[in-house]
Parts: C-alpha cells; structure tokens; sequence
C-alpha cells in the first residue's frame, strides 16, 4: 500500500470516530477509538512508540507520538478548538525524531474533523496538504 492510500485509509478511520462521538472528548478517548477503527481495517500501528531525543549526541529524553502507522506514517492526535502553529512544529519534529518522512496531524475537538498531511523533507513540505471536512 501506498504512503497516501494508507493515509486516506487512516483519515477515513478518524472521520468514522469524529462521526461516531463529536467533538468534546478528551485526547486519550479519540487516540483508543482511532486504534479500534485501524485494527478493524488491519493496519499495523504502534501506539504512543516512545522515542529518545538527542541534542549534541546526549539523550536529553523522550516523547511519544500517538501512534506510528507501519513504520512509516507517524500520527499526531489533538482534541482543540483549532490546529494551531505550534501543533504543526510539534508533528514535523515528530517526523525529524522518528526519521519518518509522512506524517498526520488530526484534530478532534474541532465541530468538523481537522487534518492536515505533514512531512518532514523541505520539498514535501512546499506540497503540504490541509483539510477540513464539513460533512460531520
């Protein structure tokens, strides 16, 4: 499967949960939806894959994504009222520290589904793809 046919897999996951509960919840409940809906359509995914963060070569600790889809497709759940700047600078350095090139970045909380397809090379970048779906 392809990097996009496996994320309009995913984003379709994440509409049926944003369908399903709204918005309101907090970030945890979507992230347990969302890994009950990948299952159901049998995508392989590692949920909350701790990884260390080295600055000048000392591990200076660790952050998790919520979920890295296949070894190449990292996840970034939030449940606010609108995606803002440093969200996105979270999920691109996500990228960086996974050394994953594709990423999501999914927004629950919002009355519509947000999402917008992240990547972490500066050519693919340029092509970021951004999305609300009003269909809720």
């Amino acid at each position: 499967m392809t990097d996009d046919e496996l994320t309009y897999k995913i984003i379709g996951c994440a509409m049926r949960v944003h369908n399903f509960l709204g918005n309101g919840f907090q970030e945890v409940i979507y992230q347990r939806c969302l890994a009950i809906e990948l299952e159901y359509e049998k995508i392989l995914f590692e949920r909350e894959k701790e990884q260390d963060i080295f600055y000048r070569g000392i591990n200076v600790g660790t952050r998790r994504a919520d979920f890295i889809v296949e070894g190449k497709i990292m996840i970034e759940l939030k449940a606010v009222i609108n995606l803002e700047d440093v969200h996105l600078a979270q999920a691109k350095n996500y990228l960086v520290a996974y050394n994953l090139e594709t990423g999501l970045l999914i927004n629950f909380g919002s009355p519509s589904l947000q999402f917008m397809k992240v990547y972490k090379s500066q050519k693919n970048q340029e092509k970021k793809e951004q999305n609300q779906d009003g269909q809720d």
